[in-house]
């Protein structure tokens, strides 16, 4: 997977980019708040559909212009694609691939698969559930379109289902229809919380090697799925929650509440780890995600670095640049001593300066 050319219009700082990317190792560099994690947040897009912050797309249009476009030219598996994305500010964003217009945005995913590692991926370990499920889901949604299917449906089914809960404390009689919403519940979400289990299998099987290696043999790291309810009980947990729920008006029970622990030895470095543990585990949860998608899709996904190399030490910078040697890899930075001094291979340059870009 390669990422040949990005263009951008009105696309946040950017009036017009046309970047041309080398196959290896391209560097960003410039102060802060010149637009360098900008460029990336286009590419993460293209790929994903969303933004890696959570904008809106209105957010990301430029001042004063109602719309943007993102086109990112790209080769995989030696086919040329073109991604055109439209944003607008009072509508849904439009997706062409070579011209060809998508009738869902989902039907993007998979074509271009991305790893972000920004340093708010650092606190992964540590941060509350919500973003260690968002991880696992972005990164099954890129490479499995079922998941995408089940985990779109349920997302929905929670929705509609906890807007009769609030609609059943003006209309009690709504009641009724509850078992209707809670089958559908079960159907999709008992497909999530297995394909999950298994995702958490293949990790273990890559994850361990690397974190083994980034801690010199120190550590041995296992990642252990929570789901919040198993798939034969939940059912009738749905059924005993009922009251609860009403009570709430939320739906209390289900893989919208699962969650991973991190473990080492006995202890769960989510809770009781240092903040040096809870690092090197992130940082084994983006290495593996690469080996993943590259075991997974048959590719390799383009890595994209936002800054964050000034964040991990000397050993954990040169673990990770060494790791990245076959993939095309963007790297944003505010110097390039990081890469001088450990004698970094560098393919190509670009120097950011408030919103323009020179090669």
């Amino acid at each position: 997977m390669i990422i040949k050319s990005l263009e951008l219009m009105n696309f946040r700082n950017y009036d017009f980019l046309d970047l041309k990317f080398s196959e290896g190792t391209n560097i960003l560099y410039g102060d802060n708040a010149q637009g360098k994690t900008n460029v990336l947040e286009a590419i993460y897009l293209s790929a994903t559909t969303k933004s890696h912050k959570g904008s809106k797309d209105k957010d990301m249009i430029s001042f004063d212009q109602e719309e943007s476009h993102i086109r990112t030219y790209l080769v995989k598996e030696e086919i040329g694609y073109k991604v055109d994305m439209h944003l607008r500010k009072n509508k849904s964003k439009g997706i062409a691939v070579d011209g060809q217009k998508l009738k869902k945005a989902a039907d993007l995913l998979g074509l271009l698969n991305v790893v972000f590692f920004s340093p708010e991926d650092l606190g992964i370990i540590k941060n509350g559930p919500a973003e260690r499920r968002r991880f696992v889901d972005m990164e099954l949604c890129q490479l499995d379109s079922f998941y995408l299917y089940n985990l779109n449906h349920y997302n929905k089914i929670v929705n509609q289902r906890n807007k009769l809960l609030k609609d059943m404390h003006f209309n009690p009689q709504l009641k009724d229809t509850l078992n209707i919403w809670d089958s559908q519940l079960v159907s999709f979400g008992s497909k999530i919380i297995e394909r999950r289990r298994m995702f958490a299998g293949q990790l273990n099987e890559i994850i361990y090697g690397i974190h083994k290696k980034l801690s010199g043999d120190k550590e041995e790291l296992i990642v252990k799925y929570e789901p919040d309810v198993e798939i034969e009980d939940f059912e009738i947990s749905l059924k005993r929650s009922q009251e609860r729920d009403i009570k709430l008006k939320q739906t209390c029970v289900g893989p919208h509440r699962d969650d991973f622990s991190f473990v080492t030895g006995n202890i769960d470095i989510r809770k009781f780890g240092s903040q040096g543990q809870q690092r090197t585990a992130a940082l084994s949860l983006k290495l593996s995600e690469i080996e993943l998608v590259k075991k997974i899709a048959k590719d390799t996904p383009v890595l994209l670095l936002d800054d964050v190399l000034s964040e991990l030490d000397s050993n954990r910078q040169n673990y990770l640049l060494n790791s990245i040697g076959d993939i095309q890899t963007i790297i944003t930075c505010t110097g390039l001593d990081e890469f001088v001094n450990n004698r970094f291979e560098i393919n190509k340059v670009f120097n950011v300066v408030e919103g323009t870009i020179q090669s």
